[in-house]
C-alpha cells in the first residue's frame, strides 16, 4: 500500500509541536468551518433507544432525501439508485471492487486525490495516467490522450470535479467529451463529486449525470465531509443509473453490514442546511483563495495552478524535492516559533518522478492563518538548503 502523502509527515508535525513550534496546517483539506446546528442538534437530541444496524444500503428516509437533493441539483435519481457508504471512500472502494476485475485498468487525469492509489492498490486494480499539466492549469488533456491507452483491460475514466488535488472544474463540453469517450468504448465514467457545491467565478458545475445517455455509464462519488464540513461523520454514497452496478455494490456493501446509524441521522438533518450556509462557506473560500493564489504568485520561482473550485492548489517550487523541503519545513525551521506543514505531491501522481517539486496546498485556514502560513513558507524557501 502507498504511504498517504498528506499524512507520513504527521510524526514530524508532532515533533515540531514538542518543540514547542505553532503549525499551520495546508496539508489536509479538514475545513475550519463549523458544521451545521441543525446536523449536531439531530444527534443530540435523537430518541433512540438501541443504536442498531440499519439497511446496508443505507436507511431508505435518508437515500429519499438524497434523491431529493439530487433533483436540486438537476440530477435525476431516485432512492434505490443510492448506496450509502461509509465515506466517499468507501464508495470509491465499491466502485473499483463491481466494476473491475484484479489486473484490470482505470484512467485518471494526473495528478489525482492520492488515495486513489491506495484504493486501486487494495483492488488489485491498475491506473493508468494521463497526465495533465499546471502550465494550461490542468485543463482536461486531450481526448486522442486518453484514446490511446485504452485496451482490453480498461474498465473506466475516473475524475475528480472539482479537483483534489488541483481545485480543476471540468466544463460542461469536458464532461461531454468525456461521456462520448466512454459511449464509444463501453466504459464506465466515475465523477468524484464531493466539491460540487465549491465552485467560484460565477461558474457552475455540471455532473456526469446531468448529461443524456450516461444512465448505463455513470457513477457518482459523493460525501458528505465537505460539504457539509462534516468529515468525522464518515458518511457518503455511491450513485448510479445502471441497477447491475447498484446490485453488484449492495454486496461489497452487505459485507460490512451498515453505515453508522449516527452519522446517517446527522447527514439526513445536514440537507436542511439552509443556502445562506453554503453562500457564506464559498464567498469565504473564495477570498480566501485569491490571498493565496496573490501571495504565493509573488514568491520568486513559484509557479502556481489557479483553482476554479474545491478549496485546493498546486504549487510548483524551486526545489528540487518537495518531501524533503516539506519534512525539513517541521524539523529545521521556524519563524519566530512558528511552521507550516505541506502536502508533497508527487504521491498524487501514479507517474515516476513527476510531481517531485510541488506541494498541494489547502486553502482550509483563516484569512490571517493563511497570509501568515504563506509567508512563512516563503521565508522558508529563502534558506532552504535544497
Amino acid at each position: 500500500m502507498p504511504e498517504s502523502p498528506i499524512r507520513k509527515l504527521v510524526p514530524y508535525a508532532e515533533k515540531a509541536y514538542k518543540a514547542k513550534k505553532t503549525v499551520f496546517h495546508l496539508n489536509i483539506g479538514q475545513p475550519d468551518i463549523k458544521s451545521p446546528v441543525v446536523a449536531m442538534d439531530a444527534v443530540a437530541h435523537h430518541s433512540l433507544e438501541i443504536l442498531a444496524y440499519t439497511r446496508s444500503e443505507g436507511s431508505e428516509g435518508y437515500r429519499t432525501k438524497i434523491a431529493d437533493y439530487y433533483k436540486r441539483q438537476n440530477i435525476i435519481v431516485d432512492a434505490d439508485d443510492i448506496i450509502v457508504t461509509t465515506g466517499g471512500s468507501e464508495a470509491l472502494l465499491f466502485a473499483m471492487g463491481t466494476i473491475a476485475d484484479v489486473d484490470d485498468e482505470i484512467i485518471i487525469p494526473e495528478p489525482f486525490y492520492a488515495n486513489y492509489n491506495g484504493f486501486a492498490t487494495a483492488s488489485g486494480i491498475k491506473i493508468v495516467p494521463v497526465i495533465s499539466k499546471i502550465e494550461n492549469n490542468f485543463a482536461l488533456p486531450p481526448i486522442a490522450d486518453f484514446e490511446k491507452l485504452i485496451t482490453p483491460k480498461t474498465k473506466a475514466i475516473l475524475i475528480c470535479n472539482p479537483g483534489n488535488p488541483t481545485g480543476y472544474l471540468y466544463s460542461k463540453e469536458e464532461i461531454q467529451k468525456l461521456a462520448a469517450i466512454v459511449k464509444k468504448h463501453n466504459l464506465f465514467l466515475v465523477a468524484d463529486e464531493v466539491y460540487r457545491e465549491f465552485v467560484y467565478d460565477g461558474l457552475t458545475h455540471y455532473s456526469i449525470l446531468e448529461e443524456d445517455g450516461m444512465e448505463d455509464y455513470g457513477i457518482i462519488i459523493d460525501s458528505v465531509s465537505k460539504r457539509y464540513s462534516m468529515c468525522g461523520a464518515r458518511i457518503g454514497c455511491l450513485v448510479s443509473k445502471n441497477k447491475e452496478v447498484i446490485r453488484t455494490a449492495i454486496k461489497f456493501a452487505q459485507a460490512r453490514l451498515s453505515p453508522p446509524t449516527f452519522a446517517q441521522i446527522a447527514s439526513e438533518a445536514a440537507l436542511l442546511t439552509p443556502q445562506s450556509y453554503f453562500d457564506e462557506v464559498i464567498s469565504e473560500y473564495k477570498e480566501r483563495r485569491d490571498i493565496l493564489i496573490e501571495l504565493l504568485q509573488e514568491i520568486p520561482g513559484v509557479k502556481v495552478g489557479f483553482p476554479k473550485g474545491a478549496f485546493y492548489c498546486i504549487a510548483e517550487l524551486p526545489v528540487k524535492n518537495s518531501d524533503d523541503f516539506a519534512q525539513w519545513l517541521l524539523e529545521s525551521f521556524d519563524l519566530n516559533g512558528e511552521t507550516v506543514m505541506v502536502a508533497p505531491a508527487a504521491g498524487f501522481y501514479s507517474s515516476e518522478g513527476v510531481g517531485k517539486n510541488q506541494i498541494r496546498i489547502a486553502y482550509v485556514l483563516q484569512k490571517e492563518s493563511l497570509i501568515k502560513a504563506v509567508n512563512i513558507l516563503k521565508k522558508g524557501l529563502e534558506q532552504y538548503p535544497g
